[in-house]
């Protein structure tokens, strides 16, 4: 009996090689190669492409009957903003994070929530049974129509949702089921893939919402085959610090809403807890003023946010140091330069840290103005005044440019109670904001000037 024919795939990418290399010739990876066994095209396969290739009917766009799709609230208000208002029929939901983050636990408190208005699922396949109800015992839920099945086999679980008919399932976790169409391991990329695909055409077909939970990399990055973000409909990532009480859920994803929302929770020992006001995450308590300190407002998906931008400026002797925590380095170190170059703000001999407190990642160049302030902030050892917030992107040649929905970020610095706005002057509202001082500014050696008069 000849041996199967076996074959190399990439665990990155899910390419297939004829036999090992060191370097994935598909993705560049090194050393994810894995053997695996080759799946055999006999007579049925052929038959089973034969029937899809029949000719199936086409529809003209204008006449296709489209509705704006229901959502249903999970009863965490902060999941539904991510989800886009609520979890859709058919809708699958890939969510991942660091192990002990909170995943299961922010899921099995909506399959509690959803239980009375809809059928649900928990299926684990970490987890038994018993672990799963005494988590829900320690969260004080009440599980009364929550059903649960341990389960890693996929087509036992695929006959369970045909018989029990849910619509919503939560499999916790994708890596950990596998199916017995294939031989290679659970977790192994064919498994992963095929999995999914399964799970996913019957979300589509039988109408029921679906979250699959998957694992990360220790890159942070989604564990399995990127086609695994491209056949869900929402790719959600649950950050933050397993030291801190707070969690966000950041989607990156989301055929039905839109895209970097984040949702933040506290992790209480009732489980987790929306925050109604992040901004206060990302502010720090000062009593009084500190130099090197600027408040920005950011946007995260449709929502403002206040986040304190703190730096620190030092001597640093001939091999100056420039580390940012929270912002990109190489901007920070560009931003350094036009403040040389335009404003005469000189730090060619210092050291200089930035930090975005809270932890949160700030990505969009509307910080630049804040980052600039906060370093000749603390160069000079003089804070800022209270109350006080600033954005706008910075050019090489010195200007400040406008930052995207400039009106909502000053509306949310006013409603928060802050007092002057340092904007750029394409940002300036038409009418007055009633409590908030604008000040725009069309260059950084005007912004300069405007804060030393402050």
């Amino acid at each position: 009996m000849a041996a199967p024919k076996t074959v190399y795939t990439c665990g990155e990418c899910g390419g297939t090689s004829a036999k090992w290399l060191g370097k994935c010739p598909h993705c560049g990876a090194w050393n994810t190669l894995e053997e695996t066994v080759a799946e055999s095209t006999g007579g049925a396969g052929r038959h089973r492409f034969q029937a899809l290739a029949r000719s199936q009917p086409v529809a003209t766009l204008s006449e296709i009957e489209a509705a704006d799709v229901e959502r249903t609230p999970t009863g965490q208000d902060e999941l539904d903003r991510v989800l886009g208002g609520g979890i859709v029929p058919g809708g699958v939901v890939l969510i991942g994070g660091d192990p002990g983050i909170g995943k299961s636990t922010l899921l099995l408190q909506a399959v509690d929530a959803l239980s009375a208005r809809l059928a649900v699922l928990y299926v684990t396949g970490e987890e038994s049974g018993a672990q799963v109800a005494l988590r829900s015992r320690r969260l004080g839920l009440d599980g009364k129509r929550v059903r649960v099945l341990a389960e890693i086999q996929l087509e036992r679980i695929l006959a369970t949702i045909e018989a029990e008919k849910p619509a919503f399932v939560v499999i916790d976790s994708i890596q950990t089921l596998y199916s017995d169409q294939l031989t290679s391991a659970p977790g192994s990329v064919a498994q992963v893939r095929e999995c999914a695909a399964q799970l996913t055409r019957t979300a589509k077909a039988g109408g029921a919402a679906m979250v699959l939970v998957g694992h990360v990399t220790k890159e942070g990055s989604l564990a399995g085959p990127r086609v695994l973000e491209h056949i869900v409909d929402t790719v959600l990532y649950f950050e933050g610090d397993t030291h801190s009480s707070f969690r966000l859920v950041r989607a990156i994803k989301n055929r039905f809403g839109a895209v970097n929302e984040i949702g933040v929770f506290a992790m209480t020992e009732r489980g987790l807890k929306g925050v109604s006001n992040p901004s206060a995450i990302f502010l720090s308590t000062h009593g009084e003023p500190v130099p090197g300190s600027c408040v920005l407002v950011t946007l995260e998906g449709t929502r403002p946010l206040l986040v304190e931008v703190q730096a620190l400026v030092d001597s640093g002797g001939p091999s100056p140091r420039r580390l940012s925590v929270g912002l990109d380095r190489d901007r920070l170190a560009m931003l350094l330069a036009v403040l040389h170059r335009h404003a005469g703000v000189s730090c060619m001999d210092q050291d200089v840290f930035v930090n975005a407190v809270g932890g949160v990642r700030i990505a969009e160049p509307a910080a630049d103005l804040a980052v600039l302030l906060a370093i000749q902030s603390s160069l000079r050892g003089r804070a800022l005044p209270r109350g006080f917030i600033a954005f706008g992107e910075i050019g090489l040649a010195g200007e400040v440019r406008p930052a995207p929905r400039g009106q909502e970020r000053l509306k949310e610095a006013a409603k928060l109670g802050f007092s002057a706005a340092l904007v750029p002057k394409a940002n300036a509202p038409k009418k007055p904001i009633e409590g908030l001082a604008i000040h725009p500014v069309e260059r950084i050696e005007q912004a300069i000037d405007i804060v030393r008069s402050l």
